[in-house]
C-alpha cells in the first residue's frame, strides 16, 4: 500500500500541516509543531516552510 503525505482537516490547527506530518511519520503532531515554532523563532524559515507546504500539500479526502 502507497503512503501518501496529506494536510489533516480532522485534527488541524491552523493548516492540518503538523498533523498530516504526523500521521505520515507516525509521531505525535504536537513534536512537529514544536520543531516548527523552534524553526521560526531560531531561523525564522518556521513560517516560511509552513507556508509553502500549506499550499504544496493537498488536504485529505477523508
Amino acid at each position: 500500500m502507497e503512503r501518501r503525505l496529506y494536510r489533516s482537516i480532522n485534527r488541524k490547527l491552523i493548516a492540518g500541516v503538523c498533523a498530516g506530518i504526523g500521521v505520515y511519520f507516525n509521531i505525535d503532531p504536537v513534536i512537529i509543531r514544536l520543531i516548527f515554532i523552534l524553526l521560526f523563532l531560531s531561523l525564522g524559515i518556521g513560517f516560511l516552510a509552513y507556508a509553502i507546504m500549506w499550499i504544496v500539500i493537498p488536504a485529505d479526502r477523508f
